[in-house]
């Protein structure tokens, strides 16, 4: 297969596997009052269910990011897809609370590695000035799954039956994975350009970014990514707040048919599609003109953190159901605007030897959020008999990670000694 070719269908593969990961997360929220229903459970059992997925999804951030640096991205993702498919599929085999709870720390557990193996497996891939822009498209598969989730599960469920939905899903993510295995999965990946072009592109960023290795412990003590991690974290806790509530609040408080939620939750993840395929153009584009990589990713995550954070805090103080459809949806697309550029971020500082990990440890303390937000919503629902206070929590935590990124996303300043000092041999 021509070098091209080849890099265009990994690029095509990474973006359905992203669609594919999140139709298997979102079938779970559009059938949650289904599955509330028959196994009996309150706002507070239901919002554990939704965070013991984040409960294995962060364990595996980290530990697919080394397996990915150790093993090659390609093998990890192929076993992480095989696995979440076959784990929503047992969904349908749950009896009861723990049951259930288990079945879905494995899923997440699965899920894990996805963004850490995507973002590695593009960094040879292309240059510098563009990975961001690479990384956005392919995410973008992402909100583009939750999108086409809702009109599919809710008609599988209202004409048939619920747990087939998951069974639907299983059996497209084993095919997928057939594919991976047979065309790309056992071959070598190649760099796209030669060595005097690839330095001559990578002279944008070598003000910032570390050609020798590192050890791992020098990179978590600085302010810009930890800075990164919390603006992760405040993007994920709004996020999965929409993921997993969304569909709930518009049944169970805007008195929304089933039907009617599964076609009006397409709105705000297409926003989340676009958002997500054009913020890392914006930022390489913003890069490309100011030729300073940090203060691009900075503008697009924090203006995209202040405008999510804005639209999610108005939510509960609006009486018409279109504008909370309004709000919701722009808070989406404000926040995947900045979905890529974190892992931008990561690429523009960290040595190539220690993206997947660093990567994975930014994604994992992240997706604390989406651990955080279901529970923290299900007991503030069942003990104030409101949705107000989550969604004002949810906005006061994005704020926070804009206020963080406009502040500490900046260049690493560190001295010849110390850098030497963290140099491995």
């Amino acid at each position: 297969m021509p070098l091209l070719t080849k890099r265009a269908f990994i690029i095509i593969m990474l973006f359905l596997c992203g669609v594919l990961n999140y139709l298997d997360r979102t079938v779970f929220g559009v059938c949650s009052v289904f599955i509330a229903n028959e196994f009996g459970f309150d706002q507070a059992r239901l919002g554990i269910i939704f965070s013991c997925f984040s409960l294995g999804y962060i364990s595996f951030n980290v530990l697919g990011g080394i397996l990915a640096d150790k093993f090659g991205p390609k093998h990890v993702l192929l076993a992480a897809v095989i696995g979440w498919s076959l784990f929503s599929g047992a969904t349908v085999i749950a009896v009861g609370f723990i049951s259930l709870l288990m079945i879905r720390v494995v899923f997440g557990m699965a899920e894990g590695p996805l963004s850490t193996t995507t973002n590695k497996t593009i960094d040879p891939l292309y240059p510098p000035d563009k990975k961001a822009s690479v990384m956005g498209i392919v995410a973008s598969g992402t909100p583009l799954g939750a999108a086409v989730a809702g009109p599919i599960v809710s008609f599988i469920a209202i004409k048939y039956n619920w747990k087939l939905s998951f069974i639907f899903i299983m059996v497209i993510g084993l095919i997928w994975s057939f594919f991976w295995w047979k065309y790309i999965a056992n071959k070598k990946l190649a760099k796209t350009e030669n060595e005097d072009s690839a330095k001559a592109k990578q002279e944008i960023i070598s003000s910032t970014k570390f050609q020798q290795k590192l050890k791992m412990s020098f990179y978590l003590k600085q302010k810009v990514i930890i800075a990164s991690a919390v603006a992760f974290f405040s993007y994920n806790y709004i996020i999965y707040l929409i993921l997993n509530w969304f569909p709930y609040y518009l049944m169970t408080v805007r008195n929304f048919s089933l039907k009617d939620t599964g076609l009006i939750t397409v709105i705000p993840w297409t926003l989340g599609f676009v958002g997500l395929a054009i913020g890392g153009i914006i930022s390489d584009f913003i890069m490309r003109r100011i030729g300073h990589p940090l203060i691009a990713r900075k503008i697009v995550i924090g203006f995209g953190l202040l405008v999510g954070a804005i639209s999610i805090f108005l939510v509960p103080f609006v009486d018409s159901s279109a504008m909370v459809v309004c709000l919701v949806s722009m808070s989406a697309f404000s926040l995947y605007l900045t979905g890529g550029v974190y892992w931008g971020v990561i690429n523009d500082i960290v040595d190539t030897g220690n993206i997947g990990s660093v990567g994975g440890i930014m994604h994992g303390f992240g997706n604390c959020g989406g651990l955080f937000a279901p529970t923290v919503t299900g007991f503030a629902v069942k003990f104030t008999g409101s949705f107000t206070g989550s969604f004002v929590l949810a906005g006061v935590i994005g704020l926070t990670g804009a206020i963080g990124a406009f502040l500490f996303i900046n260049k690493i300043k560190a001295d010849k000694a110390e850098i030497n000092k963290y140099t491995l041999a």
